[in-house]
């Protein structure tokens, strides 16, 4: 066997077992949910499965799929533009930094979903209130990677700037977020992880499509085999979302050593 053959066999089969394994214990852990038999066959993956490929048919997932995706990749969008610009703040003025350390660092420890109430009171029910919470849950790790990449850039850097008499938007365009990048998109990967659980309890929050929408849907419908089709598409799109952030964060660090 080939070299590249024998990776690829490795990447491959390995997951496939350690998938193959996973099935099995869902439908053993089916088996003792209920006494009823059709809950008990409703909950396990092939009722699972088959709903899924229904759902998928049908196109009714689609669209909650793809509300989904939307309100998470505005909500990263505002994470990004709140997050970077307070990062570098942070990173390069110690004033700031002693002014905000406490308070940004009690906020980040505050759960997200703890903001409901008062999200709903403020923003009324619908999109804005479900987007300012992934916004909130994602600005934190945006923001910390950020401060840590501006930390670490090299001070000789910074004083050859300031020795050129370079404005602060010279700096922060030329020098610093060229050299932040890499902690910036470890920084996304991060946000994206979190927003992508929060994203679920927080669309059960007065909205009408969504895949949290949908979880609670089928819970109250009693539609169980709808339910676990829910779940394994919500795992599948995480995995889809942070196997591309991965990706593109390697792809620009390879590209940087290829060019430094």
């Amino acid at each position: 066997m080939s070299l590249s053959l024998k990776v690829w066999a490795e990447r491959l089969l390995w997951p496939a077992i350690g998938l193959g394994l996973a099935v099995l214990l869902w439908a053993w852990g089916a088996r003792y949910l209920s006494d009823v038999d059709a809950i008990r066959e409703a909950f396990g993956p092939a009722a699972g499965f088959s709903a899924l490929w229904r759902l998928l048919a049908t196109g009714e997932l689609w669209t909650h799929m793809a509300l989904s995706l939307q309100r998470i990749g505005l909500s990263l969008l505002i994470a990004l533009l709140i997050g970077v610009p307070l990062g570098i703040c942070i990173g390069l003025s110690q004033w700031f930094n002693k002014l905000t350390g406490m308070l940004f660092q009690f906020l980040r420890m505050v759960s997200p979903l703890s903001w409901m109430p008062l999200a709903v009171m403020a923003l009324g029910v619908g999109e804005s209130p479900v987007v300012f919470l992934l916004s909130f849950a994602a600005v934190w790790p945006i923001m910390l990677n950020t401060a840590t990449g501006v930390a670490s850039l090299d001070k000789h850097w910074l004083q050859l700037a300031a020795s050129l008499s370079a404005t602060h938007w010279e700096l922060v365009t030329r020098i610093v977020l060229p050299g932040i990048v890499r902690h910036v998109l470890t920084g996304f990967r991060l946000a994206l992880g979190i927003g992508w659980i929060v994203l679920v309890p927080a669309e059960m929050l007065g909205v009408s499509a969504g895949m949290g929408y949908f979880i609670l849907d089928t819970r109250d419908r009693l539609a169980y085999d709808e339910l676990m089709a829910g779940i394994v598409v919500i795992g599948c799109l995480g995995f889809v979302l942070d196997w591309l952030a991965r990706t593109a964060s390697s792809r620009w660090v390879d590209a940087g050593a290829r060019s430094a």
